[in-house]
């Protein structure tokens, strides 16, 4: 068996430090597949990122270890690194933050062993990226009141109880939540008015919860799903939508459902956006741009997951019904 290179980037302050007590494991999985490990610990929040442009092209897989930022960030540098070369290698994600909407979206085991072995037995699947402005996201570029609830939580908070954490400081933020008049575009297809809260992406849930309204979706056909809730009249309309968010009912009356591949926001004033739940500054005039097949990702054998949301990744030849079996 050949030697491959690997570079494994690990983010020591992610989560719960589920991967701490398994290093061992998850290397000599690595290990025992051919891989000449490299392990790299993050110093700053985007050291991932610099890392991969200097060095990634000198590995045959990059593989990140953190929350939805750390692969946020491991992706940005990926696309860096593809500006310059064309040796660009995949990526593999162990999900260790206190959400992981991405990973559960991709049916990515949330123990660091089985998710080295998905990684190792895997295969290189094409995923969409998006892009708010210069900024590269992974999964979601949103703005409103869950947004502001997600950079304002503390983050040991957030390690400590999850996305539970988003539902008790939202609580907290209902008496004053913040309205943005505005028109947008998706793809041409133009809505306005006044609106508590935003969000496009290409992730089957976002803060944990599962994106309403969502019926079926693909990680690689181009497009965003949007959803973006008109401001509430009273009280009982926002306690309406809220429990339309923790229930992914969509309440047609407050709840826009939109696919598109270019979305276009524009404000009466700024607006401040979030990406993959890290601030990502204040725009009037936002646009978010769906980068199709950006990035190469290996994931598990998705055949045997039973998810249809991922059968868009499932390689050509492999029956549909192998989706629904385990």
């Amino acid at each position: 068996m050949s030697q491959k290179n690997m570079i494994f980037i690990v983010n020591p302050k992610a989560g719960k430090n589920v991967l701490k007590t398994k290093m061992v494991e998850v290397v000599d999985e690595f290990s025992r597949a051919g891989y000449h490990v490299e392990v790299y610990t993050t110093k700053s929040a985007e050291d991932a990122e610099q890392h991969i442009y200097d060095v990634g092209d000198l590995h045959d897989l990059i593989v990140i270890s953190g929350g939805d930022g750390s692969v946020d960030n491991a992706v940005t540098g990926v696309m860096r690194l593809s500006e310059r070369t064309d040796k660009v290698p995949p990526i593999g994600y162990i999900p260790c933050g206190s959400t992981n909407d991405y990973a559960k979206s991709l049916c990515i085991s949330r123990d660091p062993v089985t998710a080295a072995r998905q990684i190792v037995r895997g295969k290189v699947c094409p995923v969409d990226i998006g892009r708010l402005g210069n900024r590269m996201f992974v999964y979601v570029a949103a703005f409103g009141i869950f947004t502001e609830v997600s950079y304002a939580t503390p983050r040991n908070m957030k390690a400590k109880l999850g996305h539970a954490a988003y539902v008790i400081e939202g609580a907290k933020s209902l008496t004053s939540v913040k309205t943005y008049r505005l028109k947008a575009s998706f793809d041409g297809r133009i809505i306005r008015g006044d609106f508590i809260y935003g969000q496009v992406t290409n992730s089957r849930s976002v803060g944990g919860f599962r994106i309403v309204g969502l019926r079926d979706m693909s990680f690689h056909d181009g497009e965003f799903e949007c959803v973006f809730i008109r401001k509430p009249r009273n009280p009982i309309e926002l306690e309406r939508i809220l429990q339309a968010v923790v229930t992914n009912k969509q309440v047609e009356d407050y709840i826009v459902y939109e696919r598109a591949k270019c979305v276009k926001v524009e404000g009466i004033e700024e607006i401040p956006w979030t990406v993959d739940g890290e601030f990502a500054g204040d725009y009037k005039q936002a646009r978010v741009d769906n980068l199709h097949n950006a990035v190469n990702l290996v994931l598990g054998d998705l055949t045997t997951y039973g998810d249809p949301a991922t059968e868009a990744l499932v390689p050509a030849g492999v029956k549909k019904a192998h989706l629904l079996s385990r």
